[in-house]
């Protein structure tokens, strides 16, 4: 029980860190992906092949990352006001979706974490694999 008291309250801290050390606000462009698949590339596929899988894993607790343009990998720790964080089911909705978001962004050991405080546009799921790739993860 103090082993998870502990993680919490570490977690805990992170959570509240951009209020305390000033992170910078960016605003970030790419799709909604659950990180899993995405960075070990245990799913080959993107966007609307890989959609309802993306979907499964956000909403059972894998980190969720919005992947720009060049490759980069932001990981959403929170989005707006939202109490929850692991397996928000607001994720659910937007997995796979083309977004930009404005957030608070912090950077440690080589990883960006991300504060969402707004989704500034969510022009929805315009990566178009299906028809390539099948439906992942039971598709070709």
């Amino acid at each position: 029980m103090l082993k998870f008291l502990l993680t919490a309250s570490l977690f805990g801290a992170l959570i509240s860190a951009p209020a305390q050390a000033q992170a910078p606000r960016v605003q970030v462009k790419g799709e909604l992906v659950d990180t899993w698949c995405s960075v070990t590339g245990i799913m080959f596929a993107t966007g609307t092949a890989h959609h309802m899988c993306a979907v499964w894993c956000a909403v059972g607790g894998i980190p969720v990352s919005i992947k720009d343009q060049q490759g980069n990998y932001y990981m959403v720790l929170r989005i707006a006001e939202d109490d929850e964080n692991a397996s928000n089911p607001r994720y659910a909705k937007i997995m796979s979706h083309e977004v930009t978001v404005d957030g608070e962004l912090i950077e440690r050991d080589g990883t960006k974490y991300l504060f969402v405080t707004q989704v500034r546009d969510d022009q929805g799921v315009v990566n178009l694999t299906h028809d390539e790739n099948g439906i992942q993860p039971f598709g070709n």
